[in-house]
């Protein structure tokens, strides 16, 4: 059984790792909560709540040194990983800093658990899969075949998870979630950015022709998942998280006009981005059946209060 007495949480500044990191300190089991964050652009500690428990790091996990000097500090009993670089168009600009983080990084948590003893959970993402064409679904099982280098240096991190377990039966766990939405999320990713361009009565940009498909959950029922998963998991798994919403680009566009009863007219169209995935979707049964979790959020209601606080944000 994996102790939650003490996790510590990379990227714990972001949008899903502060959410997690607000889940952990009300689980009862936690006396002590470690955040490391390098504080990038889409980090800030204005995310985390204030709490006494919470030991912050501002480091890069691609430094070796400072995460071994952090766990012989603090003593982690699990590592949840979501330090990671997580923009598409970012990744196509500048492969390299995605390669650093996701691939060395998660490298480095790899051995420094192992040799200490500790639990990991890998925080992935569906994009590992690619693309597949309707009724089409992701199981834990379909093979990886990543578009981008976002994808790419995510799948190469599961692969270094799997093969750590595989070699040295180490304690690894992998989640691979579908899109995020909820509190906190920095404005380049697409509800965010739509929502501040609806506000502003701008173009809504979709790519293409904007009949992308995503699977869409929200933050806190990801995150309910992963400290699931921390805690009924057997090492070695693989999970996929997911709420069975799927949605065109187009179709959360249309929504979010619609909230802000703003014209439909505003949403404007560019080029494709390269290797622009079509669709995702997940099965998510294995991780129901054995965590005993499922996702509790409406889409249409919490989907529309995402909105709401965006728009009262900028009022």
């Amino acid at each position: 059984m994996r102790s939650l007495s003490h996790p510590l949480v990379t990227g714990g500044a972001g949008f899903i790792g502060s959410t997690l990191c607000r889940l952990l300190l009300q689980h009862p089991d936690v006396e002590k909560l470690t955040i490391v964050d390098k504080l990038t652009y889409a980090g800030s500690k204005d995310n985390l709540p204030v709490d006494p428990r919470i030991d912050f790091h501002h480091i890069d996990i691609v430094s070796k040194a400072c995460l071994n000097l952090v766990f012989n500090q603090t003593h982690p009993t699990c590592v949840f990983n979501l330090a990671a670089e997580s923009h598409v168009d970012r990744s196509i600009e500048k492969p390299e800093d995605f390669i650093n983080t996701n691939i060395v990084g998660t490298e480095n948590l790899l051995e420094i658990c192992r040799h200490k003893n500790v639990p990991m959970i890998q925080i992935s993402t569906d994009e590992v899969y690619g693309s597949i064409e309707a009724p089409g679904i992701f199981t834990e099982e379909s093979p990886l075949a990543p578009s981008s280098p976002y994808s790419a240096s995510k799948a190469s991190g599961d692969l270094l998870c799997l093969a750590a377990h595989t070699t040295y039966q180490q304690d690894v766990v992998i989640t691979r979630c579908s899109n995020n939405y909820g509190s906190h999320q920095y404005p380049e990713k697409l509800i965010p950015l739509l929502i501040q361009k609806a506000i502003q009565e701008l173009p809504l940009p979709l790519y293409g022709d904007g009949q992308q498909v995503r699977d869409w959950i929200h933050v806190e029922d990801h995150c309910s998942a992963l400290i699931a998963t921390a805690l009924k998991a057997p090492a070695g798994t693989v999970l996929n998280i997911g709420a069975n919403k799927e949605l065109t680009n187009q179709d959360v566009a249309e929504r979010v006009l619609d909230i802000l009863a703003k014209p439909r007219e505003l949403i404007s169209y560019t080029d494709d981005r390269p290797g622009h995935d079509r669709r995702y979707a997940l099965d998510a049964c294995k991780a129901r059946e054995l965590l005993g979790w499922q996702p509790i959020h409406d889409f249409d209601t919490s989907f529309a209060a995402v909105v709401k606080e965006i728009e009262s944000k900028l009022a």
